[in-house]
């Protein structure tokens, strides 16, 4: 068996693609080598700051390559010496089409989605945004269009109302590390079935797309009904967080990011946005259809707090949000 192991070359960056190059380095693969983003300066002191994928690779002894563009010719050079057979791509950045094309057996890339839903960067935000019963991952081999590639293996996973992004982000790091390496193990034994993605659209079905997240998507609107602020909350917690704009009684105004709430479908006693609360741990907001209890919150600059902490050390007295 080992001697079909396919020589991989693996590209990500965050902390969501470890466990994936981890699986495939206990697994036995030969990894021929690691791409990633070159190191950058960050904090006061801005000192060099490694990705998650690179401290792995340093601390295996694999070789990295961080080049500042994909087509440079010294990066292809450095990449076609690897001689990787098969290209595993989980949180990277899109390829062109010179190096996906490169290796033998192609390149295959780990989606946080049931694809073809929610094709783009930002899919396990958008499907708890959108309030989705259901999602999960999928492998596929990587084509010119981004994420459109014939589909290898899902795995799915169900969604309550009350997931959170950062829980999410963590069941999908962990599921997807297990379905990369069984595509793996289908395509070095030659037994993988790739389906187009046309197969799987049918007629009639909406397909729900994953744009990046802007600071915008952030802002919540209290005219919002209650449960569509509640998903919004939930699908951008904790990173980077749903935020509002509290307005005390002293004129006092400062921006806020919700983490966590839960909704009182029929509580309609305000105006939206307008606050109610009550120590030692009650804190209401009123939405334009029900309202909704927070329950964890983080002011910028500060550690993120359950109501009771922040209401414990608030003085003033909350009137509004917006």
């Amino acid at each position: 068996m080992k001697d079909k192991l396919p020589r991989i070359v693996f590209m990500g960056t965050p902390e969501f693609a470890v466990p994936s190059l981890d699986a495939l380095y206990k697994a036995g693969y030969p990894v021929a080598g690691v791409v990633t983003v070159p190191d950058k300066p960050a904090g006061r002191g801005l000192q060099l700051t490694l990705s998650p994928v690179k401290r792995y690779a340093d601390d295996k002894g694999l070789t990295v390559l961080q080049p500042d563009s994909l087509k440079e010719d010294y990066f292809l050079e450095d990449l076609q010496a690897l001689n990787g057979e098969l290209f595993v791509v989980v949180a990277f950045r899109m390829l062109p089409e010179v190096v996906w094309s490169m290796p033998r057996l192609g390149t295959i890339n780990l989606h946080a989605s049931l694809l073809p839903q929610y094709r783009g960067a930002a899919p396990i935000n958008r499907v708890l945004i959108n309030g989705d019963s259901e999602t999960g991952v999928t492998t596929f081999f990587i084509e010119k269009e981004i994420d459109t590639g014939n589909i290898l293996k899902q795995a799915r996973v169900p969604l309550t109302d009350d997931t959170l992004a950062g829980e999410l982000h963590d069941t999908l790091m962990t599921l997807g590390a297990g379905l990369l390496l069984e595509t793996i193990h289908e395509i070095s034994e030659g037994t993988i079935k790739a389906i187009p993605q046309t197969e799987i659209i049918k007629p009639g079905i909406l397909l729900k797309t994953a744009p990046k997240i802007s600071r915008e998507d952030g802002h919540i609107n209290w005219h919002d009904p209650a449960h569509k602020i509640h998903n919004q909350v939930r699908g951008l917690s904790p990173v980077p967080g749903a935020w509002t704009q509290f307005l005390t009684d002293s004129g006092y105004s400062f921006g806020m990011k919700i983490l966590e709430t839960e909704i009182d479908p029929n509580a309609q006693w305000g105006f939206p946005g307008e606050v109610l609360f009550e120590k030692p741990n009650k804190l209401w907001i009123q939405t334009g259809s029900g309202s909704l209890r927070v329950k964890k919150l983080q002011q910028a600059g500060k550690k993120a707090m359950i109501i009771a902490e922040f209401l414990r050390g608030f003085r003033e007295q909350i009137l509004s949000a917006g």
